[in-house]
């Protein structure tokens, strides 16, 4: 690790604490920091005042309210004239997308997948090191710049004649990047990740008959979509970028925001590209949001929980005639299935998602995310097949879809049981996750299946919610802390005997700060909002020696 160092403009506001790396000085110029700290500046009010309203909403929701429909903005979604730009050069065919984080292996694999766009992820997907932050801005830079280094083998890996289009995801708006100081106070995450982009490939991008395009997460409400619409305007303005320049696709993956589909796209209708259903980010929402609510919204275990859930069709349903309402794409969500060598194990999961995709084109949607290569061609064919020569389906006619909110909070749908089984599955995979996470991987392979930070969400807040509302398990007895701590016992030693016993050299594990974390943002009382807000200060902010956060807390005690 090259030795920690701080760096100051010369006005003293902008200083960089973290190490020194070898893509600092090309990637952090400047001007480049210049422009994230003007643009942070401008908006740090409003992005603060949109956090505490996100605050209130979640208490709110656990005091008993419900979201609805916001009466305030009917006529948005009673006006049936207004439209979404038109598609932007490489987004008019989006049948299959690959998602992953900006490394550098990562980054030539997606562009010569066969994928018509490749989600370049700095949030979910990508533990935010600052390592990974820098590393992931030079390898788009060099992408784009049409330079892309050597691949981990050594050998030269150059860009396909037709690769896949890039669209950048930062961050979201609660994370802080707190290796950039801006006058003391961190810079927000999500405001360094796009401008960083934007300013050295921006202009490359649209020379190239592309541009800068972007997939914006976690939104909750057509405010925070309003932020995102004004620092584009003011971000092109900068850089003497022609409006509408930058296109947005937005990811519904929070309950509020599948009641203002509408009203987000409005608000972003210059620089609009579609929306996404962000499938496993859209059910951790709903169950942090609902976890101190009882039984009625206690879901099953992960595993059993699919698309064809009621409470899940009336989210992909409603989302598609929106977007298509609105000339806008309708993305649909990830499949996590990592091939296998087991040839009928790779025909079991190929089959199902296959299925998978075909239930999604049926649906209407223009097009599907893959988190691996060997993927793309079975999404493809499904989309090939449904679509033909059209790029999208936004213009075929459809039935009108009626969506209610009582459909779209019917959480007692889902079908399926919480079992002991389901219990272990959750603690594996958020410690093994978490164990990757922290050591600087936020894309992992776990039992077959590429997890991110998302399921990781997912799998301690349901423990939480189990605990907290004394679970029955199908195969007898209750969700405990007895039962919780011995199968954490469990799962932590099994990790540990597992990386013990892997293949070739190694780095060291994390397992024991995995399960600090996990204690911390599953059994406390209170429930952490994201894991991510409450590990990335504690382990992944590299301060200088006299700066170093006090030792870790353990956990105050085990749910009852």
């Amino acid at each position: 690790m090259t030795a920690t160092r701080e760096h100051t403009d010369a006005a003293g506001r902008i200083r960089l604490v973290g190490p020194t790396l070898p893509d600092t000085a090309r990637i952090l110029t400047p001007d480049a920091l210049a422009f994230v700290a003007e643009l942070d500046a401008r908006f740090a009010q409003r992005r603060a005042e949109l956090l505490r309203q996100r605050r209130e909403r979640a208490q709110r929701l656990a005091a008993g309210w419900n979201p609805d429909f916001n009466p305030d903005t009917a006529h948005v979604r009673a006006d049936a004239a207004w439209r979404v730009a038109p598609p932007a050069p490489g987004l008019d065919d989006r049948r299959v997308e690959i998602t992953g984080p900006p490394q550098r292996r990562m980054t030539a694999h997606a562009l010569n997948s066969g994928a018509k766009v490749w989600l370049a992820d700095f949030e979910d997907a990508n533990a935010p090191t600052w390592r990974n932050l820098v590393e992931g801005q030079a390898n788009l830079l060099d992408a784009v710049a049409g330079t892309l280094g050597a691949a981990a083998d050594g050998g030269r890996r150059a860009a396909s004649p037709d690769p896949a289009t890039i669209v950048v995801r930062p961050r979201g708006w609660h994370l802080d990047e707190q290796h950039l100081l801006l006058d003391d106070r961190p810079a927000s995450g999500a405001i360094t990740d796009f401008a960083l982009y934007l300013f050295h490939c921006g202009r490359r991008q649209i020379e190239r008959g592309s541009g800068p395009y972007y997939y914006l997460p976690k939104l909750e409400s057509h405010l925070e979509a309003r932020l995102w619409n004004d620092v584009f305007v003011a971000a092109q303005d900068l850089l003497a970028i022609p409006r509408g320049s930058i296109r947005a696709t937005v990811l519904i993956e929070t309950i509020f925001a599948a009641f203002e589909m509408d009203e987000i796209l409005y608000e972003l209708r210059e620089h609009a590209a579609g929306l996404n259903a962000g499938r496993w980010d859209y059910l951790f929402s709903i169950v942090k949001g609902f976890a101190d609510r009882g039984p009625e919204f206690t879901l099953p275990d992960r595993a059993g929980i699919t698309m064809t859930a009621p409470f899940m069709r009336a989210y992909t349903r409603l989302l598609v005639d929106t977007c298509h309402r609105r000339g806008a794409h309708a993305i649909g969500g990830m499949s996590a299935f990592i091939p296998s060598r087991d040839p009928d194990a790779n025909a079991a999961a190929l089959e199902q998602v296959r299925r998978d995709k075909q239930r999604e084109a049926d649906d209407g949607f223009d097009g599907s995310w893959v988190a691996h290569p060997g993927l793309v061609d079975t999404c493809r064919a499904v989309f090939d097949h449904t679509l033909g020569d059209e790029p999208n389906q936004i213009h075929r006619p459809r039935e009108r879809v009626s969506v209610t909110a009582a459909d779209l909070l019917d959480v007692a749908s889902a079908a399926g049981t919480v079992t002991r089984a389901g219990v272990r599955a959750n603690i594996a995979v958020a410690i093994r996750y978490l164990d990757a996470w922290l050591r600087g991987n936020g894309a992992v392979a776990v039992n077959g299946l590429m997890e991110d930070v998302a399921t990781a969400e997912i799998a301690r807040c349901q423990i939480w919610q189990w605990l907290r509302n004394h679970t029955p398990l199908a195969d007898g007895g209750t969700v405990d802390a007895d039962l919780v701590q011995a199968l954490l016992d469990e799962e932590t030693s099994k990790a540990i005997a597992d990386w013990a016993a892997g293949p070739g050299p190694k780095a060291a594990h994390r397992l024991q700060h995995a399960r600090t974390v996990f204690e911390a943002v599953a059994l406390r009382p209170e429930l952490p909002p994201y894991l991510t807000t409450w590990a990335y200060p504690r382990y992944l902010v590299e301060h200088p020696p006299d700066q170093r956060p006090a030792p870790l807390p353990a956990a105050e005690r085990l749910l009852s």
